[in-house]
């Protein structure tokens, strides 16, 4: 493949090397802290009111700090100076937006219509989820599957910048516009484009420019085997404790209308589950098919499968209300989302030796 020259070493990152025991055992960590958040919703009064009473937005301050926390060790792992390679693929950057911006709304529109038929609600809230691509998240699926992190960075640079320019514009066009063309009921919805800049600025921008700054001052005073053997390997681990810490107050902050509403959750589950697989199917194949390494292929895969529930969550409490069946279903999007991808890092180191013999940037186990 011409492009895996240029690609280091999978042996050389981070999470492989240093994250070993967190990796091996990330999927029970997942779920104790599903467990726990669940508990501690039912069992502390008041809870939820204490979580949500300082918010960044629609976003939770705690949960903003928890995110915050994951998203800046991965950020701080970029070589900026590497990502002029990335700007210049073509492939790579043509894929990952027909992906993103055209692909994966069709499909959740079309999985929301298909399997939602009756519960006008929760398919416009998936929809709205679907509008929503990520920019969080993905940085740490992307990681513990050894893909590339310039690339990554660059994608969802570029997702930011098309969230603000172009999710107003498809939520007219998914909820107002393709129903009408096609006989089915619309959905009137104004999003705040305040929300959008909001996210992207405090979930995207602070941790980039805290990352950024990281390794341009660390490398300067100490350099870069300083920085990338002593410094990253130190706070590589907060990036999953972050993670963690999230999915804990997600849970506990969502614990009663989870276990409140078994059936309803499980309907909106089922073509969110469709949707995960189907995304990151596709953006692994279709990468592979135009010669992409495994890095690059992993890389676009999870950005396309990913969403930004962070978005998708204050739009819809911002839009509809907090009780609305379509903030539920934003709230489902990533109690499903998150260890469906967990899955999928395993799924993406199986599939890479099987898909990329040879490649010298699938990661060896």
């Amino acid at each position: 493949m011409s492009d895996t020259v240029t690609e280091r070493p999978a042996a050389q990152h981070g999470v492989v090397k240093d994250l070993s025991f967190l990796n091996r055992w990330l999927p029970a960590w997942i779920i104790a802290a599903m467990v726990v958040g669940l508990f501690l919703g039912r069992l502390v009064p008041g809870l939820d009111t204490a979580l949500e009473a300082v918010k960044i937005g629609e976003v939770s301050l705690p949960i903003a700090i928890g995110l915050l926390v994951m998203m800046y060790p991965v950020l701080a792992k970029v070589r900026y100076d590497e990502t002029h390679r990335v700007t210049g693929d073509r492939k790579l950057l043509g894929l990952s937006l027909v992906l993103n911006w055209l692909v994966g709304p069709a499909l959740m529109f079309a999985l929301a219509w298909a399997l939602l038929p009756d519960l006008p609600e929760y398919r416009t809230g998936l929809i709205i989820v679907g509008l929503a691509r990520c920019i969080a998240m993905v940085l740490i699926w992307n990681d513990l599957a050894c893909g590339d992190r310039e690339a990554a960075a660059v994608l969802v640079a570029i997702n930011s910048v098309f969230q603000v320019l172009a999710f107003g514009l498809l939520g007219w066009f998914y909820l107002q516009l393709l129903p009408s063309w096609l006989g089915l009921p619309t959905t009137s919805a104004e999003f705040s484009m305040g929300a959008i800049v909001l996210s992207v600025l405090v979930f995207l921008g602070i941790p980039l420019l805290a990352g950024f700054l990281t390794r341009t001052l660390g490398e300067r005073a100490k350099g870069r085997e300083w920085y990338e053997n002593t410094y990253l390997p130190t706070i590589g681990p907060f990036a999953l404790y972050g993670l963690l810490f999230t999915i804990v107050l997600l849970f506990a902050l969502q614990g009663d209308a989870i276990i409140s509403n078994p059936w309803d959750v499980s309907r909106i589950a089922l073509p969110l589950l469709v949707y995960f697989f189907a995304m990151f199917g596709v953006g692994l194949l279709a990468s592979r098919g135009m010669g992409l390494s495994y890095a690059k292929s992993t890389t676009v895969a999870f950005t396309a499968a990913g969403n930004n529930f962070e978005l998708a969550i204050a739009v819809a409490i911002g839009t509809f209300g907090v009780t609305s069946g379509q903030a539920l279903a934003g709230v489902v999007g990533p109690l499903i989302e998150v260890p469906v991808l967990v899955a999928l890092v395993y799924v993406s180191l199986w599939a890479g030796r099987k898909l990329f013999p040879g490649d010298r940037t699938v990661p060896i186990r």
